[in-house]
Protein backbone atom coordinates (compact mmCIF):
# COMPACT_ATOMS: atom_id res chain seq x y z
CA UNK A 1 0.00 0.00 0.00
CA UNK A 2 1.65 3.40 -1.06
CA UNK A 3 -0.99 5.55 0.78
CA UNK A 4 -3.04 4.76 3.68
CA UNK A 5 -5.51 7.40 5.12
CA UNK A 6 -7.85 6.67 7.98
CA UNK A 7 -10.32 8.66 9.73
CA UNK A 8 -8.64 11.91 9.74
CA UNK A 9 -9.98 14.71 10.74
CA UNK A 10 -8.10 18.12 10.32
CA UNK A 11 -9.28 21.22 12.49
CA UNK A 12 -8.55 25.13 12.21
CA UNK A 13 -10.35 26.25 15.62
CA UNK A 14 -13.69 24.78 15.12
CA UNK A 15 -14.01 24.62 11.48
CA UNK A 16 -13.09 20.76 9.86
CA UNK A 17 -11.03 21.45 6.74
CA UNK A 18 -10.97 17.22 6.61
CA UNK A 19 -14.13 15.56 8.30
CA UNK A 20 -13.23 11.99 9.13
CA UNK A 21 -11.71 10.75 5.86
CA UNK A 22 -10.57 7.73 4.84
CA UNK A 23 -9.05 5.80 2.03
CA UNK A 24 -5.44 3.97 0.47
CA UNK A 25 -4.16 3.99 -2.50
CA UNK A 26 -2.53 1.20 -4.06
CA UNK A 27 1.07 1.47 -5.90
CA UNK A 28 1.30 2.47 -9.62
CA UNK A 29 -2.40 4.21 -9.19
CA UNK A 30 -3.12 7.55 -10.38
CA UNK A 31 -6.06 9.04 -8.30
CA UNK A 32 -7.28 12.11 -9.01
CA UNK A 33 -8.54 14.27 -5.54
CA UNK A 34 -11.45 16.01 -7.09
CA UNK A 35 -13.10 18.89 -5.70
CA UNK A 36 -14.30 22.88 -5.57
CA UNK A 37 -11.83 25.59 -4.11
CA UNK A 38 -11.95 25.18 -0.38
CA UNK A 39 -12.52 21.71 -0.19
CA UNK A 40 -10.11 20.17 1.86
CA UNK A 41 -7.63 18.86 -1.04
CA UNK A 42 -4.42 20.97 -0.57
CA UNK A 43 -5.06 20.49 3.29
CA UNK A 44 -4.79 16.56 2.88
CA UNK A 45 -1.90 16.63 0.95
CA UNK A 46 -0.50 18.73 3.15
CA UNK A 47 -0.85 16.10 5.98
CA UNK A 48 0.38 13.49 3.47
CA UNK A 49 3.59 15.18 2.94
CA UNK A 50 3.92 15.96 6.38
CA UNK A 51 3.45 19.67 6.09
CA UNK A 52 0.88 19.89 8.08
CA UNK A 53 -0.49 17.29 11.21
CA UNK A 54 -4.02 15.87 11.54
CA UNK A 55 -6.35 16.73 14.31
CA UNK A 56 -6.87 13.11 14.65
CA UNK A 57 -6.20 10.06 12.75
CA UNK A 58 -3.67 7.85 11.14
CA UNK A 59 -1.65 8.40 7.36
CA UNK A 60 0.80 5.97 6.41
CA UNK A 61 2.99 6.21 3.05
CA UNK A 62 5.09 3.49 2.00
CA UNK A 63 3.75 2.30 5.67
CA UNK A 64 5.59 4.75 7.28
CA UNK A 65 3.22 7.10 9.79
CA UNK A 66 3.59 10.71 9.13
CA UNK A 67 4.06 11.60 12.45
CA UNK A 68 6.73 8.73 13.58
CA UNK A 69 8.60 8.60 10.35
CA UNK A 70 8.16 11.81 8.52
CA UNK A 71 11.48 11.87 7.52
CA UNK A 72 11.34 8.54 5.73
CA UNK A 73 8.22 9.55 4.02
CA UNK A 74 10.02 12.37 2.54
CA UNK A 75 12.72 10.59 1.36
CA UNK A 76 10.22 8.25 -0.50
CA UNK A 77 8.09 11.36 -2.00
CA UNK A 78 7.86 14.00 -4.74
CA UNK A 79 5.66 16.83 -4.02
CA UNK A 80 4.59 19.48 -5.84
CA UNK A 81 2.52 22.19 -4.13
CA UNK A 82 -0.09 24.63 -5.90
CA UNK A 83 2.14 27.48 -5.64
CA UNK A 84 5.34 26.18 -6.90
CA UNK A 85 8.03 27.27 -4.88
CA UNK A 86 11.02 28.54 -7.48
CA UNK A 87 14.32 29.94 -6.91
CA UNK A 88 13.69 32.28 -10.39
CA UNK A 89 17.04 33.89 -9.84
CA UNK A 90 18.59 30.48 -10.81
CA UNK A 91 19.46 28.49 -13.75
CA UNK A 92 17.50 25.73 -14.67
CA UNK A 93 20.19 22.96 -14.42
CA UNK A 94 21.09 25.31 -11.31
CA UNK A 95 18.10 24.75 -9.53
CA UNK A 96 17.92 21.01 -10.63
CA UNK A 97 21.12 20.64 -9.01
CA UNK A 98 20.43 22.44 -6.12
CA UNK A 99 17.45 20.45 -5.03
CA UNK A 100 18.88 17.19 -6.14
CA UNK A 101 21.77 18.06 -3.66
CA UNK A 102 19.25 18.50 -0.82
CA UNK A 103 17.70 15.54 -1.64
CA UNK A 104 21.82 13.37 -1.65
CA UNK A 105 21.52 12.47 -5.03
CA UNK A 106 24.24 9.99 -6.41
CA UNK A 107 25.76 11.00 -9.48
CA UNK A 108 23.72 14.35 -9.89
CA UNK A 109 24.88 16.02 -13.18
CA UNK A 110 23.60 12.79 -14.89
CA UNK A 111 20.36 12.73 -13.24
CA UNK A 112 19.97 16.26 -14.00
CA UNK A 113 20.39 15.30 -17.47
CA UNK A 114 17.78 12.46 -17.03
CA UNK A 115 15.10 14.97 -15.40
CA UNK A 116 15.87 17.55 -18.45
CA UNK A 117 15.17 15.02 -20.79
CA UNK A 118 11.97 13.71 -19.16
CA UNK A 119 10.18 16.88 -18.24
CA UNK A 120 10.68 18.02 -21.80
CA UNK A 121 13.12 21.22 -21.33
CA UNK A 122 16.07 20.49 -22.90
CA UNK A 123 15.75 23.95 -25.46
CA UNK A 124 15.01 25.90 -21.82
CA UNK A 125 17.86 24.38 -19.90
CA UNK A 126 20.48 27.50 -19.94
CA UNK A 127 17.88 30.11 -18.88
CA UNK A 128 16.94 31.73 -15.58
CA UNK A 129 13.54 30.24 -14.36
CA UNK A 130 12.14 33.63 -14.36
CA UNK A 131 12.66 33.88 -18.22
CA UNK A 132 10.66 30.56 -18.59
CA UNK A 133 6.66 30.57 -19.20
CA UNK A 134 3.94 29.29 -16.23
CA UNK A 135 3.96 25.58 -18.10
CA UNK A 136 7.94 25.42 -18.49
CA UNK A 137 8.16 26.52 -14.79
CA UNK A 138 5.93 23.67 -14.13
CA UNK A 139 7.80 21.36 -15.90
CA UNK A 140 10.76 22.34 -13.78
CA UNK A 141 8.61 21.65 -10.50
CA UNK A 142 7.73 18.00 -11.32
CA UNK A 143 11.46 17.17 -12.37
CA UNK A 144 12.27 19.02 -8.52
CA UNK A 145 9.94 16.63 -7.34
CA UNK A 146 11.47 13.67 -9.65
CA UNK A 147 14.51 14.16 -9.20
CA UNK A 148 14.95 11.70 -6.12
CA UNK A 149 13.34 8.86 -7.99
CA UNK A 150 10.40 8.67 -5.37
CA UNK A 151 7.73 5.84 -4.87
CA UNK A 152 5.00 8.32 -4.27
CA UNK A 153 4.23 11.58 -6.38
CA UNK A 154 1.96 14.25 -4.91
CA UNK A 155 0.87 17.40 -7.38
CA UNK A 156 -1.33 19.88 -6.28
CA UNK A 157 -3.26 21.81 -8.85
CA UNK A 158 -0.26 20.83 -11.24
CA UNK A 159 -2.01 22.45 -14.27
CA UNK A 160 -3.62 25.51 -12.96
CA UNK A 161 -3.04 28.47 -15.32
CA UNK A 162 -1.89 26.88 -18.09
CA UNK A 163 -2.81 27.60 -21.62
CA UNK A 164 -4.59 24.78 -23.61
CA UNK A 165 -1.56 23.44 -25.39
CA UNK A 166 0.83 23.48 -22.19
CA UNK A 167 -2.66 21.68 -20.36
CA UNK A 168 -2.01 19.18 -22.93
CA UNK A 169 1.74 18.58 -22.09
CA UNK A 170 1.51 18.17 -18.66
CA UNK A 171 -1.38 15.82 -18.43
CA UNK A 172 0.57 13.25 -20.86
CA UNK A 173 3.95 14.21 -18.81
CA UNK A 174 1.76 13.08 -15.47
CA UNK A 175 0.35 10.27 -17.10
CA UNK A 176 3.85 9.04 -18.29
CA UNK A 177 5.23 9.27 -14.91
CA UNK A 178 2.39 7.47 -13.65
CA UNK A 179 3.51 4.40 -15.36
CA UNK A 180 6.11 3.78 -12.74
CA UNK A 181 4.66 5.86 -9.69
CA UNK A 182 1.81 6.08 -7.42
CA UNK A 183 0.37 9.50 -8.45
CA UNK A 184 -2.42 11.63 -6.48
CA UNK A 185 -2.60 14.84 -7.65
CA UNK A 186 -5.86 17.52 -6.73
CA UNK A 187 -7.82 19.51 -9.33
CA UNK A 188 -11.11 21.01 -9.76
CA UNK A 189 -11.37 20.36 -13.75
CA UNK A 190 -13.62 17.37 -14.25
CA UNK A 191 -11.20 16.91 -18.15
CA UNK A 192 -8.48 16.53 -16.00
CA UNK A 193 -9.50 13.65 -14.24
CA UNK A 194 -10.79 11.99 -17.66
CA UNK A 195 -7.40 12.60 -19.12
CA UNK A 196 -5.25 11.31 -16.63
CA UNK A 197 -6.31 8.71 -13.62
CA UNK A 198 -7.42 5.62 -13.14
CA UNK A 199 -9.65 6.63 -9.87
CA UNK A 200 -11.50 9.30 -8.77
CA UNK A 201 -12.23 10.84 -4.85
CA UNK A 202 -14.90 13.42 -4.90
CA UNK A 203 -14.43 15.82 -2.12
CA UNK A 204 -16.59 18.65 -1.15
CA UNK A 205 -16.58 20.42 3.27
CA UNK A 206 -13.94 18.01 4.18
CA UNK A 207 -15.70 14.74 2.92
CA UNK A 208 -15.48 12.27 1.07
CA UNK A 209 -18.54 12.29 -1.25
CA UNK A 210 -17.27 9.45 -3.71
CA UNK A 211 -14.38 7.07 -4.78
CA UNK A 212 -14.40 4.75 -7.15
CA UNK A 213 -12.25 3.72 -10.49
CA UNK A 214 -12.80 5.84 -13.53
CA UNK A 215 -13.81 2.96 -15.61
CA UNK A 216 -16.91 1.98 -13.64
CA UNK A 217 -18.34 6.01 -13.65
CA UNK A 218 -17.39 6.10 -17.55
CA UNK A 219 -19.53 2.73 -17.82
CA UNK A 220 -22.41 2.78 -14.89
CA UNK A 221 -23.19 6.53 -14.66
CA UNK A 222 -25.88 8.12 -16.86
CA UNK A 223 -24.53 11.36 -16.50
CA UNK A 224 -21.13 13.25 -17.53
CA UNK A 225 -18.39 13.09 -14.82
CA UNK A 226 -19.05 16.66 -14.86
CA UNK A 227 -22.67 16.42 -13.84
CA UNK A 228 -21.78 13.94 -10.88
CA UNK A 229 -19.35 16.40 -9.60
CA UNK A 230 -22.00 19.09 -9.48
CA UNK A 231 -24.81 16.51 -8.21
CA UNK A 232 -22.35 15.06 -5.12
CA UNK A 233 -20.88 18.92 -4.57
CA UNK A 234 -24.35 20.91 -4.66
CA UNK A 235 -25.16 22.47 -1.45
Amino acid sequence: MSILVKEVTKLYGTQKAVDNISFSISKGEIVGLLGPNGAGKSTLMKIITCYKQQTAGEVKVCGFDVLENSIEIRKRIGYLPENNPLYLDMYVKESLEFVGNVHKVKNIKKRVQEMIEITGIEREQHKKLTALSRGYRQRVGLAHALIHDPEVLILDEPTSGLDPNQLVEIRGLIKRIGETKTVLFSTHIMQEVEAICDRVIIIDHGKIKLDDSLSNLLGKASQSIEQLFHRLTAN
